[in-house]
């Protein structure tokens, strides 16, 4: 089997469904689909089992948090591939995995496009890199909700790291693609919207203290401020290219004003 679907789940009956819908719309049908719901009280459940038939595997408990339910999905997976859909999230078309599985990759970890919906608008489009860096990594341009991982980099390397409530995805990608030597591979398709109203939405302080404990646990002191140096740069590197960008914008409208007359 090539791919495991896994879809986490706590009380978000609308996002879930939205999820199933996208899945079932597939034409690509050599997958199974795993759904941990962590014990929903609004009409969750009641959507699962309305679905049962199109789930390999469907569990309804309590959890710990969402890496908990994640790496629930991960021990009842058998596919070559995993891929977190959790609720909310959506594939962007019926043929995107038809699409992705044809670029025929190999890879450990392989990501595609992905856009951010916030308020039930785009936002931005979120797209990889061929030449991966490590500050690529560390500025987390991985993004989970649009990345392909082989079952097998759990077996070697562990499952997500349950103390983390946010990022433990992020800490697998430097664990295992940053100092693992895991292989990676970027394919320019467009593959899904991610809805931005999640945990790390609203605890940006949080995601900061957790990527701070892993750039402690991972990066050696030596490389450290080596390490805030660039991305500071790199912050200050887009904020220019913005300010002159806006200027530049600026100084055409009001040269067109003048053209115009109206100015």
């Amino acid at each position: 089997m090539k791919l495991s679907i896994i879809t986490v789940n706590l009380n978000n009956e609308a996002g879930l469904k939205k999820t199933i819908e996208s899945v079932i719309a597939q034409s690509f049908t050599d997958y199974e689909w795993i759904v941990i719901d962590g014990g929903s009280i609004d009409g969750s459940v009641w959507l699962i089992e309305k679905y049962a038939d199109r789930f390999t595997c469907r569990i309804s408990e309590p959890d710990t948090g969402i890496y908990n339910a994640m790496n629930k999905g991960i021990l009842k997976a058998g596919g070559e591939y995993c891929f977190f859909l959790n609720s909310g999230d959506y594939f962007i078309n019926g043929e995107v995995l038809k699409n992705f599985f044809s670029a025929r990759f190999s890879e450990d970890v392989v990501s595609g496009n992905m856009f951010v919906i916030t308020n039930g608008s785009i936002t931005e489009k979120c797209k990889g890199k061929n030449d991966l860096t490590f500050l690529d990594l560390y500025l987390s341009l991985i993004k989970h909700q649009a990345t392909f991982i082989k079952r097998e980099l759990f077996q070697k390397f562990g499952l997500y790291n349950e103390s983390l409530k946010i990022v433990a995805d992020y800490e697998f990608f430097i664990k295992t693609v940053g100092f693992g030597g895991a292989s990676y591979r970027y394919v320019n398709l467009d593959l899904t919207c991610f809805d931005n109203g999640g945990i790390s939405n609203r605890n940006p302080s949080l995601v900061k203290e957790e990527k701070e404990k892993i750039k402690i646990r991972y990066i050696p002191s030596i490389m450290r401020q080596d390490y805030d140096l660039l991305v500071r740069y790199r912050n200050i590197m887009f904020v220019d290219r913005y300010v002159i960008l806006s200027l530049f914008q600026r100084i055409l409208g009001k040269t067109a004003k003048l053209i115009s007359g109206k100015g």
